[in-house]
């Protein structure tokens, strides 16, 4: 609904349907409305992905975790340790989906990210996870761009550091490349730390994503 107004400069035709079964009165809608709505279009189309929901009639069946949106589980996916689960074959899906229905206007990704328990030992941390979490979705995104003729213009993972998690409020919850040393009650020392994927996740960068086609 949104993004019909947002691109296309027009409602879709059943929201009226749908204001008419809530008793939604639209006649504030003016004709000068419309026509703000028809000139102030979108140069691009942005949006978040996380993980991919089931849709089930079983009234028993097992619940997915998720941020704005939950669903059924779906046996064949691994998830984070917070249940979100790890679909990269999703956002290829979500990419052919938002093309097809907004084909002359780019795309583009401002959140992707792993969630997770990350542990410094030694210095070090070892987010193997994330590197892999990152790489399938990166690889799915050009599969959309080379073999499905998806206008994808950028990517923007979150997040560049370790910062509270909005969904659940914590700071256990990390999703950087940067450590940051402080606990779920702000106490810590603040330091920062490179993590494994910080270095992997420049080379990505500055190769365009070519050294990771391939490994």
């Amino acid at each position: 609904f949104c993004g019909d107004v947002q691109v296309r400069g027009e409602y879709p035709s059943f929201i009226f349907r749908y204001f008419k079964e809530h008793n939604i009165d639209t006649s504030y809608i003016t004709e000068e409305d419309k026509k703000i709505i028809k000139e102030g279009t979108v140069d691009f189309y942005t949006f978040s992905y996380y993980m991919s929901n089931c849709v089930t009639v079983d009234e028993n069946a097992e619940t997915t975790a998720g941020n704005m949106s939950k669903g059924a589980k779906n046996p064949y996916l691994k998830a984070s340790d917070w249940g979100w689960q790890i679909d990269p074959d999703g956002l290829r899906y979500t990419l052919n989906l938002l093309h097809d229905r907004y084909p002359h206007t780019p795309l583009m990704i401002v959140e992707n990210g792993f969630g997770a328990y990350d542990k410094l030992e030694n210095g070090i941390i070892n987010d193997d996870y994330r590197i892999d979490y990152l790489r399938e979705h990166i690889r799915q995104m050009y599969k959309a761009i080379e073999e499905d003729g998806v206008e994808l213009m950028g990517y923007t993972t979150w997040a560049p550091i370790d910062l509270l998690s909005n969904s659940t409020n914590q700071m256990s919850k990390r999703y950087g490349f940067i450590y940051v040393d402080v606990d779920d009650y702000g106490n810590g020392t603040y330091k920062r730390s490179k993590k494994k994927s910080y270095d992997w996740y420049k080379e990505v960068i500055a190769t365009n994503g070519s050294s990771i086609l391939d490994d």
